[in-house]
């Protein structure tokens, strides 16, 4: 997998992010939703625009997003195990799981 599909898939990964904290501020007027989709959004565009460069800041992109989508999967797995409700933590986990498995095995190598 190169540069370029990695990119595009943790693009997703951001909108998907920061449109589900603004779900959970337009649904339950839940203001932490709305800072912490923005802020672990913003921070998988900045891992893309760091993993787009070279050497070592392209390993420090790589190790940011790879943080980012383990922390989340492991947030949204407690939700998920607390409430058993698929919608937002089960996705979530799910997502951030499956980003944080193509992390590890792309690596920083792509």
């Amino acid at each position: 997998m190169n540069i370029k599909d990695v990119s595009i898939l943790l693009l997703i990964y951001a909108v998907i992010l920061m449109l589900g904290g603004l779900m959970g501020f337009i649904k339950a007027k839940s203001k932490p939703s709305l800072i912490a989709g923005s802020l672990s959004g913003l921070m998988i565009l900045v891992s893309i625009y760091l993993m787009n460069q070279t050497g070592s800041i392209a390993q420090t992109g790589c190790l940011l997003a790879t943080f980012t989508s383990l922390s989340l999967a492991l947030f949204f797995g407690k939700r998920f195990a607390k409430s058993r409700k698929l919608m937002p933590g089960g996705v979530m986990a799910v997502f951030s799981v499956a980003i944080f498995i193509l992390l590890v095995l792309a690596g920083p190598r792509f």
